[in-house]
């Protein structure tokens, strides 16, 4: 089966590596940059990576480009027997695509060609595959200039083991222009790259175009000045829901050389990019970052103590936990407010999870380091609220903060030909009739308007839903009303001014009979205030 995906494949035994010098790929002009920030004040940055040789590197520089079919393909300079031409440039082999099977622990094994029509004479550099894995877009240097890479499509014909067919020089390349680093968003619908296109702010920008449905490429747009600098960008990667743009650079907030950065992808552009701290990054050039699942990936490097220029390492990342929590109050009185719809939303409103507050009006969230959420209140008698925060340390820790509500105020108007003070929900302990102390902040609501309105008179009417007895349930909505105005009399209102009624099931809201669902018997169970 390995033979069928790696397609042209020389038996180990004949792969034979020259002795020649272990250069840096120049195509990619890295260096180290000693003037950076230092690793001590960039720090974790909200990341805690474990890096592990993959255990395929030699004295050849090995970079990883994305996988195929479960495997992980590479682009190095390795000589293989009598067929190795120099590239006068680098003073090493042209560059070929390997591909590598991946073992349960990421280890890698040892590298075979991967296609005999994708490898040619002149350096391949990176590619990345559609989702369905039949279209390649690949990277191949120029006759006229090594350094120069230009980009290709091709489809995989049908029923072939790696038979690539239509290879295509795509219209976006340009005269003295390289297109290097493509990568295909999980959707297949763009394509990212990087370029030193005239227009780039810096030598090489990243770009993105949309992939028309026949594999062609729209203007190639640069992602901005909020991800480019006048430096370079190059290896972008997306994460698996394509929420997060990774790359490399030599820009922005850096300890040295390249260092691998984030950004959340915006519905109108993209955040500040976030260095990905000392975990992954050194004073000297980390690339290509490619996941292979949510928090663990492979990343290249030539950091010291390699084995050649560039060496693949996994990356592990150990994810931070952060949780938001807290209580939901009322605002004048700090009562707590079970029962109130409390969600989560990223910082561009969209909604990641919601919990209904219980008895002790508590609420608790997962959230990511440094982003930008709101939380949203919902509950009946209060208005909407809004509350704002940033995630703003970068180890596992837990962030308070107490919700505190408006309320609403009461409204009276004419409902089924009674004049009343239209009220959120009234509640009581279940089976009983004392009145939770969430519902003192609604009765005050009806003290106010009694005291503004001092020869007002109301009848407090309880209901019940039907499940239990009909007589259960009469003595039970009577003893409510009459808790409902032993609370107002004992807040200065006449006694004088009100009566009490219970009408245990017999006036439903919803004449559901014996076919009420939950929320009909909620609607049922009800307090209301009628004036005299």
């Amino acid at each position: 089966m390995r033979t069928k995906l790696c397609f042209f494949i020389f038996l180990i035994s004949n792969i034979v590596l020259s002795q020649g010098p272990a250069n840096l790929i120049a195509s990619n002009n890295f260096s180290i940059n000693n003037s950076r920030t230092s690793s001590n004040s960039i720090g974790a940055n909200g990341f805690e990576f474990e890096l592990l040789d993959a255990g395929v590197n030699s004295k050849y520089s090995e970079i990883g480009s994305g996988f195929f079919r479960n495997k992980l393909i590479m682009v190095s300079s390795k000589k293989l027997g009598g067929l190795a031409k120099i590239d006068p440039n680098t003073n090493e082999a042209y560059k070929d695509l390997f591909c590598l099977d991946i073992s349960k622990n990421g280890a890698l094994s040892l590298p075979l060609l991967f296609s005999r029509i994708l490898n040619t004479n002149d350096s391949e550099d990176q590619l990345t595959f559609s989702p369905n894995q039949k279209t390649v877009y690949y990277t191949r240097s120029s006759k006229e200039n090594s350094m120069e890479y230009k980009l290709y499509k091709a489809v995989l014909e049908e029923d072939s083991h790696g038979n690539w067919i239509n290879e295509e020089l795509l219209s976006i390349n340009k005269t003295d222009v390289s297109i290097e680093n493509p990568f295909m968003s999980p959707k297949g619908d763009k394509l990212y790259f990087s370029s030193n296109m005239p227009e780039s702010f810096g030598g090489y920008d990243l770009y993105v175009s949309n992939i028309n449905t026949d594999g062609s490429l729209s203007t190639p747009e640069n992602l901005g000045r909020t991800i480019n600098t006048p430096l370079d960008e190059k290896y972008p990667s997306l994460s698996m829901d394509s929420k997060y743009l990774y790359f490399s650079s030599k820009g922005h907030d850096n300890i040295g050389g390249f260092d691998l950065f984030t950004s959340k992808v915006l519905s109108n552009g993209y955040r500040a990019p976030r260095n990905m701290g000392n975990t992954i990054n050194t004073r000297y050039d980390e690339i290509a970052y490619f996941l292979a699942a949510k928090n663990k990936g492979y990343v290249s490097s030539n950091r010291p103590n390699g084995k050649g220029g560039f060496d693949i390492y996994t990356a592990t990342n150990d994810e931070i936990i952060q949780t938001i929590k807290g209580k939901v109050l009322d605002l004048e009185t700090k009562i707590k407010l079970p029962n109130t719809l409390v969600i989560l939303k990223d910082d561009e409103g969209n909604e990641i999870a919601r919990q209904l507050t219980k008895e002790q009006a508590t609420y608790n969230f997962n959230v990511i380091p440094f982003e930008s959420y709101s939380i949203t209140t919902q509950k009946d008698g209060f208005k909407d609220a809004d509350f704002k925060f940033t995630t703003t340390r970068s180890y596992n820790t837990s962030y308070d903060k107490d919700l505190e509500l408006l309320t609403t105020e009461p409204v009276i108007a004419k409902v089924e030909d009674e004049l009343r003070i239209v009220l959120e929900n009234i509640y009581f302990d279940f089976n009983k009739s004392n009145v939770k102390e969430e519902s003192f902040i609604s009765l005050n609501k009806i003290i106010k308007v009694l005291k503004e309105h001092p020869e007002m008179k109301l009848v407090i009417n309880a209901h019940t839903d039907n499940k239990g007895r009909d007589s259960y349930n009469l003595g039970l909505s009577k003893k409510r009303a009459a808790s409902t105005v032993a609370y107002l009399t004992n807040n200065g209102i006449s006694k004088n001014r009100l009566q009490s009624k219970g009408y245990g099931e017999t006036k439903p809201k919803v004449d559901c009979k014996n076919k009420c669902t939950k929320e009909d018997l909620k609607t049922n169970r009800r307090v209301e205030f009628v004036i005299l």
